[in-house]
């Protein structure tokens, strides 16, 4: 291969362009490209002029001696390296949300619980520059967090995204008319408090897809769809992912899995007026006992039984600040060395 195919204008790497170095042992750098600037490890130094000008998928090596792969990062390895204030929504999920939830080019999308902002990209991405996001968020520092991300991965804050610090169930009906929303992804604690709010907002044949972890909280989702008469039967599932390990004849299972990060559940919109198909079930056993009504309907159990894993204290106010400063300055701008390790993340 030669090296003016390595220049290939269309696909160069940029001056402010974040760039991933992977090293042999498949350790990976994060990086933006600056002029004159160095990146350093304890074994060498790589020249971010060697780079700019050139396209992805090269190898560098430092003075060193040792090689490094280019290329630009992908959306997982964005995600799971960047600043967090709330756990994220895992690319596993997310592409199944994206998928199953059947988010198109040029949709109105309402996302509930912006976290921080994983899920919004995969959104952003979905329904592209002719479609629209809105999401709301019921913490301003999440949704600060969330617009810092989402800013660094677009290189700029997306037209077609706004986002409403306040409850999704008194802001959704004033910011859309009856039946104008296609898709509304709900990624919060009590999604079932929003159903009359959604129900009105989507249209017919709308989708609703709920990110949801614990089992009370999907029993109890699940079970609220049923009670409005206004959706389908919901499904229900979770995802998991098990890497391989190939090496000749050397093929197993990885020892380490993505296992059980939350459930999905999905419901169409039904038409005004019209009741959805009960499914057929076989005779119930004993109804619900006391303890799962109380599970399901009292806020002292139900707030522990689906409580989430946030950041906290000065965990917290740090991610606000690194978020502010990549709102407060131009993303195209070349910035200093970002170096992190995915691992370390």
């Amino acid at each position: 291969m030669t090296e003016a195919s390595h220049t290939d204008p269309r696909r160069a790497l940029k001056i402010g362009e974040k760039i991933q170095l992977t090293d042999p042992k498949g350790r990976m750098h994060t990086i933006v490209l600056a002029p004159g600037e160095l990146f350093h490890t304890h074994k060498g130094l790589i020249e971010h002029d060697a780079i700019i000008g050139r396209t992805e998928g090269i190898i560098v090596s430092n003075t060193g001696g040792i090689d490094f792969q280019v290329f630009r990062p992908r959306y997982e390895d964005f995600v799971l390296s960047m600043p967090r204030g709330a756990a994220v929504v895992y690319p596993k999920d997310s592409g199944l949300i994206v998928t199953l939830g059947d988010i198109f080019p040029g949709a109105v999308v309402v996302e509930a619980g912006v976290g921080s902002g994983a899920l919004s990209m995969a959104l952003l991405r979905a329904v592209g520059p002719t479609g629209r996001l809105h999401s709301f968020e019921l913490r301003e520092e999440f949704a600060t967090i969330a617009a810092g991300n989402i800013a660094d991965f677009f290189d700029g804050r997306p037209d077609n995204w706004s986002v409403t610090v306040g409850d999704l169930s008194e802001e959704l009906p004033q910011a859309y008319e009856p039946g104008t929303v296609d898709r509304v992804v709900l990624d919060m604690l009590t999604p079932w408090n929003t159903l009359d709010a959604v129900s009105g907002a989507l249209a017919p044949g709308g989708v609703v897809i709920a990110y949801v972890a614990p089992v009370p909280q999907l029993s109890r989702f699940v079970e609220a769809l049923r009670a409005t008469e206004c959706f389908s039967e919901p499904q229900s599932m979770e995802a998991m992912v098990r890497g391989w390990h190939v090496d000749g004849l050397a093929v197993r299972p990885d020892h380490r899995m993505i296992a059980h990060t939350g459930f999905l559940v999905i419901a169409r919109r039904m038409a005004p007026g019209v009741a959805p198909l009960e499914k057929k079930k076989r005779p119930q056993g004993a109804p619900a006992s006391s303890e799962d009504v109380d599970a399901w309907t009292k806020p002292e159990v139900t707030n522990e039984a689906v409580g989430a894993r946030v950041a906290q204290g000065k965990k917290l106010r740090r991610v606000m600040r690194e978020a502010g400063k990549r709102l407060d300055h131009d993303v195209s701008t070349p910035e200093s060395d970002t170096q992190g390790s995915k691992e370390d993340q």
